[in-house]
């Protein structure tokens, strides 16, 4: 029982095929990492600003008082503007109540 090994396996690559394919392979990887370290430096800066203002909010309770009469400036200045329309609300300004 002779099995033809040429027609159940592929081919082997050439060396030269070998070092292209990795070299893409590392040079996708390399990319995929920069990307993923970039996103986690992205939400490292944003958890360090959302830190620093619960620090603010927690130590000036003034502070607190200071927002909520400019974010009330804010919205009568945009419904003026606006006329009798609803204004569009903004996520981060709900988030800070």
């Amino acid at each position: 029982m002779a099995t033809s090994s040429s027609s159940s396996s592929p081919p082997p690559e050439s060396p030269q095929t070998c070092n292209i394919s990795s070299s893409d392979d590392s040079l996708e990887v390399n990319k995929e990492l920069e990307r993923m370290i970039e996103d986690v430096e992205n939400m490292a800066v944003h958890l360090t600003w959302m830190s620093y203002d619960m620090v603010a909010l927690r130590t000036n309770p003034e502070f607190i008082v200071s927002l909520q009469k400019l974010k009330d400036a804010v919205q009568r200045c945009k419904t003026t503007v606006l006329g009798e329309q609803q204004p569009e609300t903004n996520e981060c300004t709900n988030a800070v109540q």
